[in-house]
């Protein structure tokens, strides 16, 4: 089974659990209990502050920017291991994560390095 668009890993528990029981009324057996694995999750975050992201693609390394092709910097995160699509308007795309913790680590943790690196337009 997959389950796509829960707002949070709690959601995902209910969703599957419903699931279960719906499955159960209409008289099929299920057996173990079921394992839940989270494969990928997608969230969305506002640095609350333009980024200039000409100079962020040459200051940042495993960052890939090429607006004629797309209008965000490319970030490939090493850890956690996560890919961060990074718009000059501050909006960030996290992609890649297994647990909500890592998607918050990895938007602390490049809104510090931007923030270090001077390219973050306040």
């Amino acid at each position: 089974m997959v389950c796509t668009g829960a707002k949070s890993e709690a959601e995902v528990d209910k969703a599957v659990k419903t699931i279960i029981r719906v499955l159960k009324n209409y008289g099929i057996e299920i057996y173990n209990e079921p394992i839940i694995e989270i494969q990928n999750i997608v969230a969305s975050a506002n640095l609350k502050a333009r980024v200039d992201l000409e100079e962020a693609a040459a200051l940042l390394e495993n960052s890939m920017y090429e607006p004629e092709q797309f209008p965000g910097l490319i970030y490939r995160m090493t850890s956690p291991k996560v890919v961060l699509l990074i718009f000059s308007s501050g909006k960030i795309v996290c992609t890649g994560a297994r647990r909500e913790e890592e998607v918050k680590e990895a938007v602390d943790k490049i809104y510090k390095e931007l923030k270090e690196l001077g390219v973050l337009l306040v």
